[in-house]
């Protein structure tokens, strides 16, 4: 059932490409901070040519105009001699330059370099044909020493000279040997923001309602975006020493940029400008200043929630406003995601990011764009679909039509909606009102596929049928499907199908113990967390159980053994601890991958943690601190927390998924006032499904908040540590009572009980002897301790050398 995740696909459409009509770039960033992919380059007969992996064109990391990188362009030319190097947009792309005018770029040197000394450029179209080459120096005045120099070339010069090449197909821009210039001298150019683009060069207006808002270690500059339709980006200025400094810049859709500053109590004052397509930038704005600060914990989760927000809020589609499927896959929506963004915007009302007018209105957008215009298959719409037109966008070859596991995300949001837009007026009528249909024409009789069958199956194709047979099966991400099939009010399954389908794996239950947690369902360590995410982000698993378990508890003791697990740390992957940790489906260094202890490659996904909250508070608070102060501005950006990190192959992602996004702000909401718990479940068709499947209340069972940490109760540590064969745990407690001291190795199997009884106030000792109970001797290793007091646990790791 895992294989829908193992298979996600990327989408994540390059931002180096094309701006906009007006503009395409042909160098503006990197990926790699060693050489540019898209170049090529060669020298000959005495003339040389910086080149990394025999061709490419080195970046530069240190010295950039902007962004992450620029162009180094190191080069002697000796009189016989040639060079020349290619850059081109991503892909190799084929671009069409008949309507540009310019080519511009910013340049850089640290010695003298005249406009005699320039190279020469020429253009090269998709068939390797070149124009002849062009003179560039008329055009260049001089380049100023240690500052950074806009330099604009009219296209025209090659226009009128094309000899063969084919100006709608232009693949490269060269720049080559001046054959009148072979002083054998080396000299070294950098180049950033190389573009072709058209249009007047009148510098757009300046950006307006800049605010800057100081966190912990952090400040959030932000902008109104500018109504121009050539707006490239933004430059973020900041003053210093007595200056203002461009310190990064943003893209044209970006309203927001991320100062890391590093430290708290620290004043900063910032301008901002705009840039259109040729590079021309506006005035700075008015000043602003703010301060970073210490934070309460309710600041940091207001922080963590503000940031998640506006992914579903800023960068929803336009037409839509669904949720696109990842940072950088413009029209591309998903359908679950969008389920988790409706969520989210309920949350930006409740937390007065918007206001509830702003809220209902971009809500019944999003309803009506789901009831007119979404391409739907017996009700159910695609994981991903078109945020302009509503089309389907395959996400497979066979996976072209309904999916059901994302639908019931989508309606899981849409339902926590309908009841907390109650208020009785047009635009809150109308989305109860269109949610209701939506809601009832959702076909779940039909993804049963046969009348006799017990399962519900995940896709169904107008092309394709059932091909792809995936049915739905526990334990995993797709319990909501089967509640709300059994819920529904007019294509409803029998409840028999939660026992005989859903729950019928022989896996299913499971009542192993895995570093001291019991698991009653799942898989072995729980799987990825975003078991015991998707389906709770509006179902209230709390006080309350089925036949195999009080879900809140299993949940809770998944992350407990996620966070055991990055603890023991068995595999010591860079980076892992009690702190830092959480396994689930993510952006990788290989790609995408479903991350969990029996499938780990050293990559942390924060959503594992975060949205594991109202399970573990306290753990989810001190991972939210360690991710932030410890990897700052390598994950955290506009958006929160970027999508993954892996600290011993030193890669940090990027990018940031909307699966992944939306359950952080939903189960912090749920963890600091239940809002979306409450309003879902009070959906009318809720409690009969809850009593045809056999829930009951579970008041015994359900789990306290997360224990809190007496501040006299600690262990002291193991002495000798490390040690052989024998060694002595100290902790100690405020008051006498039951203390249970358990021992386990690296993969989590429990070596011995130590002590399972009553223990004095004060100072305590125990000394384990280095065996387990089957008596015989244990091998040298690293072990785990664990001490339960109070429902209170603390854990230290000792050494074993033999």
């Amino acid at each position: 059932m895992k294989t829908k995740l193992y298979i996600l696909f990327f989408l994540c459409l390059s931002l180096s490409s094309i701006i906009n009509a007006q503009s395409f770039v042909f160098f503006d960033d990197s990926p790699n901070n060693t050489y540019y992919e898209t170049s090529w380059g060669f020298a000959s007969n005495g003339s040389t040519l910086e080149l990394i992996n025999s061709s490419k064109f080195p970046v530069d990391a240190a010295i950039k105009y902007s962004g992450l990188n620029c162009l180094r362009l190191r080069w002697k030319s000796n009189n016989g001699g040639d060079w020349g190097i290619a850059t081109a947009g991503a892909n190799w792309a084929a671009r069409n330059l008949s309507d540009m005018d310019s080519i511009v770029f910013y340049a850089y040197t640290g010695s003298q370099l005249s406009s005699n000394d320039l190279p020469v450029m020429f253009v090269e179209d998709i068939n390797n044909n070149k124009s002849p080459k062009q003179v560039i120096s008329s055009f260049v005045a001089s380049i100023n020493v240690n500052t950074w120099t806009k330099i604009k070339i009219p296209l025209s010069i090659f226009k009128q000279n094309l000899g063969s090449v084919d100006i709608t197909n232009i693949k490269t821009i060269y720049f080559a040997q001046n054959p009148a210039n072979g002083d054998g001298v080396e000299h070294t150019l950098y180049i950033d923001e190389l573009k072709t683009t058209k249009g007047f060069d009148l510098p757009p207006a300046s950006p307006v309602n800049v605010t800057a808002n100081g966190y912990y270690k952090h400040v959030d500059i932000s902008w109104d975006l500018n109504s121009e339709s050539n707006i490239g980006g933004y430059r973020v200025y900041k003053l210093i020493s007595g200056s203002y400094q461009m310190i990064g810049t943003a893209n044209s859709s970006d309203r927001f940029y991320i100062d890391f500053i590093g430290a708290a109590d620290v004043q900063a004052s910032y301008k901002v400008s705009a840039i259109n397509t040729t590079l021309t930038e506006s005035p700075l704005s008015s000043e602003v200043f703010a301060t970073t600060h210490q934070m309460n914990d309710d600041e940091w989760l207001d922080m963590l929630q503000e940031a998640n927000f506006r992914f579903f809020w800023d960068y929803a589609h336009p037409v839509s406003g669904l949720t696109r499927e990842r940072y950088g896959s413009g029209d591309n929506v998903t359908s679950g995601g969008s389920g988790f963004g409706v969520m989210a915007i309920i949350v930006g009302i409740n937390r007065n990011f918007i206001t509830r007018q702003q809220g209902s209105e971009r809500i019944l957008k999003i309803v009506n764009f789901l009831k007119n215009k979404a391409q739907r298959f017996h009700g159910v719409w695609p994981h991903w679909l078109d945020g302009e037109t509503g089309a389907v966008i395959p996400f497979s070859q066979y996976d072209n039509g309904g999916d059901l596991v994302e639908s019931c995300f989508m309606l899981q949001g849409l339902l926590t909606a309908r009841q907390y837009f109650n208020q009785n007026n047009t635009t809150e009528n109308s989305i109860r009102s269109v949610i209701t249909q939506l809601w009832e024409e959702t076909e779940f009789d039909w993804y049963r596929r046969t009348t006799t069958s017990n399962f519900l199956y995940w896709h169904w194709s107008p092309n394709y049928a059932w091909q792809i047979n995936m049915a739905l099966q526990g334990p995993n991400e797709t319990q909501i499907c089967y509640l709300l099939g059994i819920a529904s009010p007019t294509h409803s399954i029998p409840a028999s199908l939660y026992r005989n389908g859903w729950a019928s794996s022989s896996h299913y239950v499971n009542n192993k113990t895995f570093y001291g947690y019991k698991l009653y369902v799942g898989w072995d360590y729980g799987g990825p967390l975003f078991f015991a995410h998707y389906s709770f982000l509006g179902f209230d698993p709390r006080d309350k159980k089925d036949s195999y378990a009080n879900y809140f508890v299993n949940n809770k003791n998944i992350a407990l053994i996620h966070n055991a697990y990055c603890a023991a740390n068995p595999n010591n992957f860079t980076g892992y601890n009690a702190s830092t940790w959480g396994l689930t489906a993510s952006d990788d260094p290989t790609g995408y991958r479903v991350h969990e202890p029996v499938n780990d490659n050293g990559t942390i996904t924060p959503t594992a943690a975060l949205a594991s909250f109202p399970y573990t508070p306290e753990k989810s608070m001190d991972a939210l601190k360690s991710f932030y102060n410890n990897y700052g501005s390598k994950i955290w950006g506009i958006y929160g927390f970027t999508d993954a990190f892996n600290v011993k192959l030193n890669w940090y992602a990027d990018s940031y998924l909307a699966i992944d996004q939306g359950p952080i702000i939903a189960m912090v909401e749920n963890y600091r006032s239940g809002l979306l718990w409450n309003n879902f479940m009070s959906n009318p068709e809720i409690q009969p499904m809850l009593n045809a499947i056999g829930f009951v209340p579970d008041t015994t069972t359900s789990v306290q908040d997360e224990i809190n940490i007496i501040k006299d109760f600690e262990i002291v540590g193991n002495y000798p540590n490390p040690f052989n064969p024998s060694t002595t745990i100290v902790f100690t407690i405020p008051n006498k009572g039951k203390v249970k001291i358990e021992v386990f190795d690296m993969l989590g199997n429990k070596i011995n009980t130590l002590l399972d009884g009553y223990a004095n106030a004060g100072k305590n000792e125990i000394m384990w002897n280095g065996t387990n109970t089957n008596g015989y001797k244990t091998s040298s290793g690293v072990y785990l301790y664990r001490v339960l007091y109070n429902n209170t646990i603390l854990s230290k790791k000792m050494l074993m050398v033999k």
